[in-house]
């Protein structure tokens, strides 16, 4: 990029003329949030985009170039994110390099305009000159028809979703050259999955959140279990305890109303709770959010530990674990598996969780939902499912 860095701390989003929307969805679904979004680039006035209405909305142009939207809200209510557009456009200009993307390609979004990854993808896309498939409401049957008739060659999404494009039963999209998949992590054995169904695709997985953008991303080489390298430009440091601290140009500038006790600034670093470890190579291996640490019988559980194992048994199933109190032992620790009941695969996760993790980061039992209450950016309803644990 050139100019000052004030000059780039300016930047607003640009559309380039070279790209084209070539579906909102099979039934016209995201056309006006699609159109709202263009329209407040084109006449660069901010951007507010809400989560529950799916919808976006010019704010007042005397803002600058802001950028408001929203984080998952997947364990607690969603916040509004406040940021520039240049810490946007800095990863744009990234991932051109890093992945050789640009007009040549053609964008597949499968989330709603709503979910930050679906609204970043868009704007990277008509800020690149790609093409883009806006196809956020549609089922998988429709979006993978639509990712082949449409030539789509990058494909953003998160691995709910994904995994829903390969449970369809389609035949495989080998035209996708690029997965870039964010918003929760793989399970394991699915990076391979995932390449089966997209034969010709350099499968990119990246960790981050709504506050810091990208932190790390992870490629084919990465090791079983790491969320991969730093991405360029981050400045990463673990403190006493692990957590993780981080300097970039990505980063969110504030809260737009209530914030998250979880995430402090402290000498320009950011933290948004998150505790991990780097292997030897420079791997960063996540834990889990501290925030969703347990204490039973005086030991700490991250449920996302337990989560990871669920996750690799379930396969496509969605899968979450919750705490619920406990006199004797302070918490204890319930499963949630989306689908019918099945003795033998509770019975199997249990076991896995007390080989790997102890008896104490167990779950006490394994609940199954016929239906796994979701929030729109994907995620488990957390909160939802610890009413319902709660309950019975």
């Amino acid at each position: 990029m050139t100019g000052t860095g004030a000059d780039r701390q300016n930047r607003w989003f640009s559309r380039s003329v070279e790209s084209l929307i070539l579906s909102c969805g099979s039934r016209e679904q995201n056309r006006p949030a699609i159109a709202a979004l263009l329209d407040c680039i084109d006449r660069q006035v901010p951007i507010h985009a809400r989560q529950e209405s799916m919808v976006v909305i010019a704010a007042a142009r005397e803002c600058g170039p802001l950028l408001l939207c929203q984080s998952s809200g997947s364990t607690g209510r969603a916040k509004t994110i406040r940021r520039g557009h240049a810490s946007w456009i800095a990863s744009f200009e990234v991932n051109r390099s890093l992945f050789g993307l640009g007009s040549h390609d053609c964008y597949a979004v499968l989330g709603h305009l709503g979910h930050s990854l679906s609204l970043y993808a868009v704007t990277e896309a008509v800020h690149l000159g790609a093409n883009v498939l806006a196809l956020g409401g549609d089922g998988p049957r429709r979006q993978v028809e639509a990712i082949r008739v449409g030539k789509a060659s990058v494909l953003y999404a998160t691995p709910a979703q994904i995994r829903l494009l390969c449970r369809a039963g389609a035949a495989r999209l080998d035209r996708i050259r690029h997965v870039i998949c964010g918003g929760g992590l793989l399970a394991p054995g699915e990076r391979e999955e995932f390449a089966a169904f997209f034969p010709n695709a350099l499968i990119y997985e990246f960790y981050g959140a709504a506050e810091t953008s990208f932190i790390s991303i992870s490629g084919p080489d990465t090791p079983t279990g790491s969320v991969g390298r730093p991405y360029p430009d981050v400045d990463l440091r673990l403190g006493n305890t692990g957590e993780i601290w981080l300097r970039s140009p990505y980063l969110f500038d504030g809260y737009d109303g209530e914030g998250s006790v979880d995430t402090r600034w402290r000498d320009g670093f950011l933290t948004v709770g998150e505790i991990g470890w780097l292997d030897g190579a420079g791997n960063l291996v996540l834990r889990g959010r501290k925030s969703r640490m347990v204490t039973v019988a005086d030991v700490n559980v991250f449920l996302e530990d337990i989560e990871r194992i669920m996750a690799g048994i379930c396969g496509a199933r969605s899968c979450a674990a919750v705490s619920v109190r406990d006199r004797m032992r302070g918490n204890a620790v319930i499963g949630f598996v989306e689908g019918g009941s099945d003795g033998l695969t509770a019975e199997l996760i249990l076991t896995k969780c007390r080989d790997a993790l102890g008896p104490l980061s167990t779950p006490r039992r394994i609940e199954f939902l016929g239906q796994m209450p979701m929030l729109p950016s994907g995620k488990p309803d957390l909160l939802a499912l610890q009413r319902f644990a709660e309950e019975t």
